[in-house]
C-alpha cells in the first residue's frame, strides 16, 4: 500500500520538469490543443501526452470537448495553493533583505563613497 501524497508535493512534483512548466506558460495565454502543444518541441505526441496526463493528475490543467477537438485549460487552483505555501518563506526572504539594509545602512552611515573608513 503507497502513503497518500499531499496535493503539495504532486503540484511541486508535475513542475519539477521544463517541459511541463513550458506547457503551463503556454496554456497561461489561453486553451491550446495536444498538437498546439507539441508544436515548439522536439519530442512525439505520446510523450507531450504523457506530460499532460502528469499535469491533469496534478490539477494544473483540465481538458474539454468540442466537437472533436479536446482543448487543454490551464487550472489556477494548485498555483495558487502552492503560491499560499511560499509566502511564507516570502516573508523571511523580505525580513532578512529589510534586515541586511538596514545594517549596510549602519554600517556606511556618514561615508559619502560608501566604503568603510
Amino acid at each position: 500500500m503507497q502513503p497518500a501524497v499531499d496535493p503539495l508535493s504532486t503540484t511541486l512534483s508535475a513542475l519539477a520538469d521544463p517541459t511541463r512548466r513550458a506547457i503551463l506558460a503556454r496554456l497561461a495565454r489561453g486553451a491550446a490543443t495536444v498538437n498546439e502543444l507539441a508544436e515548439p518541441f522536439d519530442i512525439s505526441l505520446p510523450a507531450v501526452s504523457r506530460h499532460l496526463k502528469v499535469l491533469q493528475a496534478a490539477g494544473l490543467i483540465s481538458r474539454g470537448r468540442e466537437a472533436q477537438w479536446r482543448p487543454c485549460r490551464l487550472e489556477a487552483g494548485p498555483l495558487k495553493d502552492l503560491d499560499g505555501w511560499l509566502a511564507s518563506y516570502r516573508r523571511f526572504w523580505e525580513g532578512s533583505f529589510d534586515k541586511m539594509e538596514a545594517y549596510l545602512a549602519t554600517i556606511t552611515k556618514g561615508d559619502t563613497d560608501g566604503r568603510e573608513n
